[in-house]
């Protein structure tokens, strides 16, 4: 025996359709304005066609992953609102069926968004530094030293440095941090004196220094040396002179531990912390959009499509100026990060609780 129902697979067909159409209609509607816009300064940088193509291709991951919430408001806006005028919804009542019990289906595909977004947050880092290096949007600039600088690396691993010198091909004040799982991964970080790098070799040496090996979190293995080859540290000089990693390159894990890094060297963190949260925020809002925008729907039966698009376009506006908004506070530490970057799902979820309480079922 099926777990749905016929109706719940007619009514999880015309939301998802909708759904489909809207995550992958955004998107690409962004990638036409974007790419109007800036298409004369990429040719300017002398970029391949492919290379452009391809580059709008590896962001479509981090696009979809901002309309999520709004594909499945306008899913849920639009499938409700035609069963609505179709009497669909008040046949199924007639039957026995709640509003509640109707909706079910979509609260379904709503959870599948939900699944969807967390997935994409983790993939969209990568496509998103992929993305930077085929525009080559990453700035190098002609300074021969950087003082006081924190450097996200690859692998998770994060350098914070007190001086670099491109010229000396030398390091000094040299801490490298990689958050680990478990024993066959550990934690681990490396405080050195200084660093000198073997170009012939491509990586660097660090010297004079501990290395900290944290397999558990009541076990501390420390070692301490003279010299230490780190086979992993390859950046060049000069590419420790370029801008690191922004917040959207970095994975949920790198950027806590981007954030912990700036906090030791007593810089504000708020804005990041926010931008944090945010990765799992977005997706889980999906499902509370859902539940706020299906007893929103049902007033569109007399207004039609037209009032759909219109509560639908309103609500995004409405949600997107919140999270703006949330950011704002939360950077300026009004209200706690972490706590700033849920309060838009906050608002939703008790309007909605609001809504669903005063339909008719």
């Amino acid at each position: 025996m099926r777990i749905l129902k016929p109706l719940d697979r007619y009514v999880l067909a015309e939301w998802v359709k909708i759904f489909i159409g809207t995550a992958m209609g955004f998107p690409l509607l962004v990638i036409v304005i974007d790419l109007t816009e800036k298409l004369d300064k990429y040719l300017n940088r002398s970029l391949a066609p492919r290379d452009i193509a391809l580059a709008y291709l590896y962001g479509i991951p981090d696009t979809m992953f901002l309309v999520l919430p709004a594909a499945v408001l306008f899913a849920t806006v639009f499938s409700v609102g035609a069963f609505t005028r179709h009497s669909e919804i008040t046949a199924a009542k007639a039957s026995g069926i709640s509003f509640y019990r109707f909706i079910m289906p979509m609260a379904l595909g709503a959870l599948m968004a939900t699944g969807m977004g967390l997935a994409i947050g983790a993939v969209s880092p990568y496509t998103n530094s992929r993305r930077v290096e085929l525009l080559k949007e990453r700035q190098f600039t002609n300074r021969s030293t950087r003082f006081n600088f924190t450097y996200a690396a690859d692998g998770g691993r994060v350098y914070t440095i007190s001086g670099a010198d491109v010229e000396k091909k030398a390091l000094d004040g040299v801490v490298v941090e990689r958050k680990g799982k478990d024993a066959s991964y550990p934690t681990y970080f490396v405080a050195a004196r200084s660093g000198k790098y073997d170009a012939r070799r491509q990586r660097w040496t660090l010297q004079g220094g501990v290395m900290h090996i944290l397999p558990t979190d009541s076990m501390n293995i420390t070692i301490a040396f003279d010299s230490l080859r780190d086979r992993l540290m390859t950046e060049e000089p000069r590419a420790l002179m370029a801008s690191s990693k922004v917040p959207d390159e970095m994975t949920f894990a790198e950027l806590g531990m981007f954030i912990r890094n700036l906090e030791r060297s007593g810089s504000d963190v708020g804005a990041l912390k926010v931008g944090r949260m945010l990765k799992i925020a977005i997706p889980v809002t999906c499902l509370i959009i859902m539940l706020f925008g299906a007893p929103l729907a049902t007033s569109t039966q007399r207004g039609g499509t037209a009032f759909g698009v219109g509560i639908s376009l309103g609500t995004t506006v409405v949600f997107l100026m919140l999270v703006q908004l949330t950011q704002a506070i939360g950077s300026k530490g009004l209200v706690p990060p972490n706590l700033a970057a849920w309060l838009p799902g906050m608002v939703f979820g008790f309007v909605g609780i609001v809504l669903l309480s005063r339909v008719r079922t």
